[in-house]
């Protein structure tokens, strides 16, 4: 039931998200919103994530990792619903409040992963993250026929999403234990600031969130400017999302039985550039191939960069550590991709900057996942067997 139960919440954690972007023209004209306060609604995620991760493992001692699980879902259920009041000011508030359960939730996963699966850790990883793009893809492809059948309003679609959150928590409240084993990182979780390896593993989660984050918030808008009608942009985008669920379910595993990951985060990487540019650049006829070999791409960046994780710490409190810098200081990061692509589209009133954005975002990538791939654990300067261990997680 635990392992039901953490996949259930892993459907949840990208649904405020995916679901902004199909109706995200219709919410910025009805909020009034400028191309910078667009783009800084699409960059909310990603701040939030970096600034509120840090705050998942001091609630976790306190009160332990499940009962903060629970907390963070209520108050994801909560930001989510915010969003039925269509305001300007109520969907910045929903998305941080959505945003701040999401990244607490996003921290521990891994550790209670690691700690209440350690045989089987990689498949955890996997359906985790698997159920992560499936709920992603959902809400993509599901936003805009929901706003029709809710007479139009896409407010109400957008808050339609906090159901499956709430259904989340319900079951998550019976598994909760009298005495909870406390997680979260040592009393000195600085001490990783100084590790080159923790800085390369953080470096790479924080780049493909930015690519995926920019993708969530401005596929649908390009293929819309480009002609596209928003029913097929978003149905576009889900397949795109959905193509995640196939290879964040097989990647973990993949990278887990190789010594070194560094060539499965290269392939990844230029394969997510390439089929990017492709949506943007390339005939609009062939956007449906881009689309759905760039959700390929970026369900196996996200399984290895989660995987990474866990293969490059000793055990689950240096796993919570590195979670929690890759995570907090990876998403602060990540927050310049989406930022970066409206600003630029705004400026320029075409695509053309943003794709340059995306090859450069593509470089740093996979140079950083290159260097984490290598077999070594956070902390130690000497090589690892740590990649043909059972001990592995999400």
């Amino acid at each position: 039931m635990l392992g039901f139960a953490l996949v259930l919440i892993g459907f949840n954690l990208r649904l405020p998200i995916a679901s902004l972007g199909p109706v995200l023209p219709e919410a910025a004209r009805a909020g009034g919103l400028t191309p910078f306060a667009t783009s800084l609604l699409t960059t909310l995620p990603s701040l939030c994530f970096g600034l509120f991760s840090p705050l998942a493992p001091a609630m976790s001692r306190r009160i332990g990792a499940e009962h903060t699980v629970l907390v963070m879902l209520a108050v994801l259920t909560l930001g989510t619903a915010l969003r039925g009041l269509g305001s300007a000011p109520a969907l910045f508030a929903a998305q941080i409040f959505a945003c701040l359960g999401i990244a607490a939730i996003n921290v521990l996963a891994p550790v209670l992963v690691k700690r209440d699966f350690p045989r089987h850790a990689a498949m955890m990883t996997g359906l985790f993250t698997m159920a992560l793009c499936v709920g992603a893809a959902l809400a993509a492809g599901a936003t805009v026929p929901l706003r029709h059948l809710l007479g139009g309003s896409w407010a109400l679609a957008l808050a339609a999403w906090a159901l499956p959150a709430l259904l989340a928590a319900l079951l998550w409240a019976p598994l909760l234990p009298p005495q909870e084993t406390m997680l979260g990182p040592p009393a000195r979780p600085r001490s990783l600031l100084t590790d080159p390896l923790a800085w390369q593993v953080t470096l790479f989660m924080g780049l493909q969130s930015a690519l995926a984050y920019l993708v969530f918030g401005w596929l649908a808008p390009i293929l819309r400017d480009r002609g596209l009608s928003p029913a097929v942009a978003g149905y576009l985008l889900s397949l795109s999302i959905l193509g995640q669920a196939v290879t964040s379910l097989v990647a973990p595993s993949f990278a887990a039985r190789r010594r070194s990951q560094s060539g499965v985060a290269l392939f990844f990487s230029g394969l997510a550039v390439a089929s990017l540019l492709g949506c943007i650049l390339a005939p609009l006829g062939t956007a449906w191939l881009w689309a759905s070999l760039l959700g390929l791409a970026q369900g196996g960046l996200f399984g290895t960069a989660l995987m990474l994780i866990v293969l490059r710490a000793r055990d689950a409190v240096a796993a919570g550590q590195l979670s929690a810098m890759a995570q907090g200081i990876g998403y602060l990061l990540s927050a310049l991709g989406p930022l970066l692509a409206g600003t630029l589209h705004g400026l320029t009133g075409g695509w053309g900057a943003v794709a340059g954005w995306v090859g450069v975002l593509g470089g740093a990538m996979a140079w950083s996942g290159a260097q984490a791939g290598r077999a070594r654990y956070v902390g130690a300067s000497a090589p690892t067997a740590a990649a043909t261990t059972g001990a592995r997680a999400r």
